[in-house]
């Protein structure tokens, strides 16, 4: 992924990056970028499913996090990045320029955004490991079927590893909202798969 700004290095911890970023400081920011364009990049993948769109997503949200730094007043920076990829992601879907096919052939290049992290790791042959890769891509069609504040949900906290409460912080809702659409997104996943049982691992099947 093309980076934003010029890379360089620096020892300080996040609050002197995010404190020098707010004079101005590029390369300070560039370490947030550095830290964080994995993060925000699978998730707007996960909820766009496409490379170059994520991409290019990815780098608005830097951008806009830039230019907004005044906003941050302390508490998970990683949340708070999260909640405006979160509003870009929702503010893409719902534009008249969305494409609604999904780029399965970019989805299962990139081993990096592979949906099938969701599920439990294991040792596997080659054999299993292409049966995994296309179940990445039957996951990632499942969550396109998923309501955006649903699969927004299910990402952060099922992919990501968000806790509830931050989850919470970066889509701007209670954390009982958050578990609401957790629990209708799981269910919904659920019967999706069921459906196609036949594809998923034996371990792995309901």
């Amino acid at each position: 992924m093309e980076q934003l700004f010029r890379a360089g290095r620096t020892g300080m911890d996040e609050q002197d990056l995010i404190t020098q970023s707010k004079d101005g400081g590029l390369d300070a920011f560039n370490q947030l970028v550095l830290q964080y364009q994995g993060l925000v990049y699978n998730l707007s993948f996960r909820m766009l499913g496409d490379q170059a769109t994520a991409q290019d997503l990815t780098q608005e949200v830097f951008i806009s996090a830039f230019r907004h730094l005044d906003s941050f007043h302390g508490g998970n920076f990683r949340a708070w990045l999260l909640r405006i990829a979160a509003n870009a992601c929702r503010d893409y879907l719902r534009s008249a320029h969305v494409r609604h096919n999904v780029s399965l052939e970019a989805m299962t290049n990139d081993p990096a955004s592979d949906p099938v992290s969701m599920l439990p790791s294991k040792s596997a042959s080659p054999e299993e490991y292409v049966l995994r890769r296309e179940l990445a891509a039957v996951l990632q069609k499942g969550l396109r079927t998923l309501p955006k504040e649903q699969r927004l949900a299910l990402v952060l906290v099922d992919v990501q590893g968000f806790s509830y409460e931050d989850a919470a912080v970066a889509l701007g809702v209670p954390v009982g909202t958050v578990k609401s659409r957790l629990s209708r997104a799981r269910s919904a996943m659920r019967c999706y798969l069921e459906e196609r049982r036949e594809l998923l691992p034996d371990d792995l099947r309901f």
